[in-house]
């Protein structure tokens, strides 16, 4: 299969303008998977209601078949075509987050969407991205649009273009180029299916801000407890990871030049992922700095931009700093854990 790459600008003043648009969206309603720029990272699209089409989500990504997938709408009025009701709590949130980095667990009629999409599951995710792309391309779809991300599984999410075509090339029909995304990492996930909302995921919407909203919100325990059963099916599998074992340290940063000194002189080719405030510190082959502590949000931005970074420079070994876990440094280590198979060095 030739993979078609169209170009287009971000912001998709007038979709009618862009043949681009009018073509990965046909390709959507053939049954094809498209991969196109959200406001998080890239998706991998497919007609939501079409088993195919779902089928060859799962085999181009190698994703396991019981993960189930975020449907992505570009209007409000398509969750009733599958969801049975809409929770008060649910509309406030949407109220104050839709379009945007939140995706919201609802109770799904059983007919309207391929059983594939929501791996068997009573429930289903929806999410409406905050990318005038995206949006173009749902809407001229016409379908809802079920969308994981668009990079091989397990493997770093991709926030360009580029590392879509890098995992993907000659596996999917096509890909919407809308440049870099900006949160950097994946939605947050909350179950509203409950009368206290759960976190399932932490992403681009703190616990903070949703409590403001609605009140209490809590988290399902599998996040801090590795003995837990997730309520999530798909979060029982390691993502985010690059080629290299990847460790988090814990402690000052002497301890981490230490760990570095004793690798290199057991000949392996150490990389270590840190922030500006510290990029000229460690002695290391390589030394890519994520951001600022000052602002976590450049962390998450350039996070998996800088662990595929790893990948290209061959590093044996990479240690990483930890962070903070309030606000988006939760979503952060989140990732960091699951990248480093909660491997973290005391």
């Amino acid at each position: 299969m030739q993979t078609k790459l169209w170009s287009v600008d971000k912001n998709v003043d007038n979709p009618k303008n862009y043949p681009q648009i009018t073509q990965a969206a046909s390709l959507l309603r053939e049954n094809e998977v498209v991969a196109f720029p959200t406001e998080t990272v890239y998706g991998l699209g497919g007609n939501a209601h079409s088993d195919k089409a779902i089928q060859k989500i799962y085999e181009a990504k190698g994703r396991p078949s019981d993960n189930p997938l975020i449907i992505h709408i570009a209007d409000r009025d398509q969750l009733n075509e599958f969801v049975t009701h809409i929770p008060e709590k649910a509309t406030k949130l949407m109220n104050q987050f839709w379009p945007g980095p939140l995706t919201i667990i609802f109770e799904k009629k059983s007919s309207e969407l391929s059983q594939l999409a929501t791996a068997g599951l009573s429930t289903v995710a929806v999410r409406m991205p905050n990318h005038p792309v995206a949006l173009a391309v749902i809407k001229e779809a016409g379908v809802p649009i079920a969308a994981p991300s668009a990079n091989s599984s397990g493997k770093p999410s991709p926030t360009k273009a580029s590392h879509v075509l890098e995992d993907l090339n000659g596996r999917i029909a096509g890909i919407v180029d809308g440049g870099a995304t900006g949160v950097g990492v994946e939605s947050t996930v909350i179950d509203c299916t409950e009368e206290i909302p759960i976190i399932l995921r932490p992403g681009g919407v703190t616990r903070d801000e949703l409590e403001e909203v609605v009140g209490t919100v809590q988290v399902d325990p599998a996040l801090k407890d590795q003995n837990e059963a997730p309520k999530s099916p798909g979060m029982k599998y390691r993502h985010y990871a690059p080629k290299s074992p990847l460790f988090l340290v814990k402690g000052d940063r002497d301890k981490l030049q230490q760990l570095i000194n004793k690798e290199k002189l057991e000949g392996r080719k150490v990389g270590v992922l840190t922030t500006k405030e510290n990029e000229g510190f460690y002695q290391a082959d390589e030394v890519i700095f994520c951001g600022t502590r000052e602002n976590l949000a450049t962390v998450a931005s350039a996070l998996y931009d800088v662990l595929r970074s790893f990948d290209q420079r061959e590093v044996d070994i990479i240690f990483s700093e930890m962070f903070p876990s309030a606000g988006v440094g939760e979503a952060i280590m989140n990732r960091l854990m699951k990248a480093a198979g909660n491997q973290i060095i005391e």
